[in-house]
């Protein structure tokens, strides 16, 4: 079993219900999600990197290194700012907006399928963006099965017609499976919760 984290999806569905589950083990709780005779060979964690932002960068560098030490293995994306314009009054600003999450992701499922590398995959994602995938690894793969955990408030049904089976994550899910407050690392640096998130 191979679990697939869309990063930006799963914190952004987390906070829009349970402000304070932030700290979140995804190695812990990628082990809870499996049934007892399955193993867990990988946990892959998508997202980019925040920019202009020095307090939400250092926040979400602590969180990385959290979860690299815990043995998650971080795939990134961009964050690129894009400027936007108001078509009714003419003004002008720069939006920041998370790149190549989906694709990286798309990509990783399939090649991994096509590597023989898991019999069932969990994606841990709602958005839509990634039936296409899914739906191909079903089409050409027939021993493989993608099982999806919708973040709170992500469920769609673009994604649950194409995945075997579909469940939310609740909020003892997120809350069971937080890191200790302080953690040390393998190298021996000590970093700890950020307080924001407390």
């Amino acid at each position: 079993m191979i679990v697939y984290v869309d990063g930006f999806n799963l914190y952004f569905g987390m906070t829009s219900k349970y402000k304070k589950i932030k700290w979140l083990d995804l190695l812990s709780l990628s082990k809870e999600l499996l049934k007892p005779h399955q193993e867990l060979v990988e946990v892959k964690y998508f997202t980019a990197r925040i920019k202009k932002d020095p307090l939400k960068q250092k926040r979400q560098s602590t969180y990385i290194d959290a979860l690299e030490d815990s043995g998650v293995k971080i795939i990134p994306g961009k964050y690129l700012s894009k400027p936007k314009i108001c078509f009714n009054c003419g003004s002008k600003w720069k939006s920041n907006e998370e790149k190549m999450t989906d694709v990286n992701i798309s990509v990783s499922l399939i090649i991994d399928a096509m590597n023989n590398r898991y019999d069932k995959a969990i994606l841990i994602s709602g958005d839509s963006d990634l039936a296409p995938p899914i739906k191909a690894v079903h089409d050409n793969f027939n021993n493989k099965h993608v099982i999806v955990f919708f973040p709170p408030n992500r469920a769609n049904k673009a994604i649950q017609k194409v995945a075997r089976s579909s469940f939310v994550l609740g909020r003892k899910n997120l809350s069971d499976n937080q890191f200790k407050e302080k953690i040390t690392l393998k190298n021996g640096v000590e970093i700890e919760i950020p307080n924001e998130w407390k």
